[in-house]
């Protein structure tokens, strides 16, 4: 099922946690809403699942307006961050429940329960009650739970923050497994980007109820249209560069990108630089930098350079063993390097 919020804005008293916020949500797709706290996106969550009602603008499924609804209305699925399963009820039970709701009979909405346990892999843990799962088993019969009346819309909000590190990296392939084998529109919100860029179709990132950039992951990755974009993907992050006249008056002289520098030397502008756009040149006209200290993020190795004036961090690839106190001449790859205004707008590099 497609949505389509228009012109949403969402007021608490005087405090405005959505304002004018309007998208488009394909049919089919894992759609992450990507921020940091605070900024709307459980707020949007609430409003499409109806437990909050917009102050302006509209909400459609397909082509059906939604906007004042009432929540069981809407064919939705929602999982919580808490999972607020029934402790008094085993796993089978669990999922039938929204069935019995419906007035389901026990024969039919168990064995539907059943046959949902199974795409989520907790057939074997029927008869456990809540309180003898795991935090991942309980995950899992939440998602069930909110599969088993086959909605049209599956809302997830922050579903996997109370999981250890390795169980969430779990889970967020699971997640993507079962939406994917079941095909149903998937809203998921989230202020962890890489949990963001390892599952979704596609990301809108919101920044004080406002809709900053949405798009594929890679595109915001790669092409951000603002510095808060850039700064808010990517670990180890990105560098901000604090001399970035100086480094655009060298590269403007040394010519190591092929982009015209002129036109950003009379006016205030910033350079940020992602760590993997570093790489060791054997050009002479090459930034000479100094190994300050090497350090390792799983597989990768960070090298932390002085770099003018100050300390940045790359991911350099090279065959040679890097040491403290070592100088090496750097330039950069065209990807990951960025100039922003003043006012934080990307600017066109040609």
């Amino acid at each position: 099922m497609k949505i389509t919020l228009k012109n949403i804005t969402k007021k608490f008293g005087s405090t405005i946690a959505v304002k004018d916020f309007s998208c488009e949500l394909a049919d089919g797709h894992l759609i992450c809403v990507l921020g940091p706290s605070g900024c709307g996106k459980s707020t949007i969550l609430n409003m499409l699942c109806g437990i909050v009602q917009p102050t302006e603008g509209q909400i459609f499924f397909d082509d059906e307006d939604v906007t004042k609804l009432p929540p069981d209305q809407r064919n939705i699925g929602m999982v919580f961050q808490n999972y607020a399963l029934y402790p008094h009820l085993t796993v089978l039970e669990n999922i039938s429940f929204p069935l019995e709701i419906k007035k389901v009979p026990k024969k039919e909405r168990f064995e539907k329960a059943k046959e949902i346990a199974k795409l989520v892999q907790v057939d074997t843990l029927l008869k456990r009650y809540p309180a003898e799962l795991s935090g991942g088993q309980q995950q899992r019969v939440a998602i069930a739970r909110a599969l088993v009346k086959n909605p049209k819309i599956l809302l997830m909000d922050e579903p996997l923050s109370n999981l250890d590190a390795r169980l969430r990296l779990e889970m967020r392939e699971e997640i993507r497994r079962i939406q994917l084998e079941t095909g149903v529109t998937t809203i998921f919100v989230t202020h962890d980007q890489e949990e963001a860029m390892s599952i979704s179709d596609s990301i809108i990132l919101m920044k004080d109820g406002l809709l900053i950039q949405e798009g594929l992951s890679q595109d915001l990755y790669n092409k951000p249209n603002c510095n808060f974009v850039a700064e808010f993907l990517g670990n180890p992050p990105i560098n901000k560069i604090k001399n970035s006249k100086e480094l655009i008056n060298s590269l403007n002289n040394n010519k190591l990108l092929p982009y015209d520098f002129s036109k950003f030397l009379d006016e205030e502008y910033f350079v940020e630089i992602r760590p993997e756009c570093f790489r060791i040149s054997s050009l002479q006209n090459a930034i000479k930098c100094k190994v300050l200290r090497i350090s390792q993020m799983g597989k990768e190795e960070l090298v932390y350079l002085e770099f003018f004036g100050q300390e940045i961090c790359a991911i350099l690839q090279t065959e040679e063993d890097l040491e403290v106190g070592k100088e090496l001449l750097i330039d950069f790859k065209q990807r990951g390097f960025f100039i922003f205004d003043k006012n934080g707008k990307l600017q066109e590099l040609k």
